[in-house]
């Protein structure tokens, strides 16, 4: 049996922020895929049970499901979120946090920092 390899699932309903990120993560050699809603990230998880990033990187502000009502939806998941938010909104972070987010960054935030937790999340959820 082939082992899919890990991916992140980039949600932001920027889509230059979307394109800035694939190409930073694939700089560092992890694959992933982009979506442009939390609605639109849900219906493919939901709908393709295979379909399991090793972690979500999820913008909290964006029409529709916002960031912490995709993180709602995954609990249970096992699947590692770490936010990305240009609003820093302390009681926003705690509720992250209590929710189980792996991390939370503020936009803009360093290339470095962002790949550093991206991978302690993907290695968190790699238990093989």
């Amino acid at each position: 049996m082939t082992k899919v390899k890990p991916f992140v699932a980039v949600v932001d309903d920027d889509e230059s922020v979307r394109r800035a990120m694939k190409r930073l993560l694939r700089s560092a050699g992890v694959p992933s895929d982009t979506f442009k809603s939390g609605d639109e990230f849900i219906e493919m998880f939901d709908s393709i049970p295979s379909y399991r990033p090793a972690c979500v990187v999820l913008d909290i502000q964006m029409p529709g499901l916002n960031g912490l009502e995709v993180q709602r939806c995954l609990a249970g998941s096992g699947v590692p979120v770490i936010f990305i938010t240009a609003h820093d909104e302390t009681a926003v972070r705690e509720q992250a946090f209590a929710g189980g987010a792996a991390g939370y960054l503020r936009k803009p935030f360093n290339d470095e920092v962002l790949i550093k937790a991206v991978r302690a999340a993907m290695s968190s959820t790699d238990k093989t």
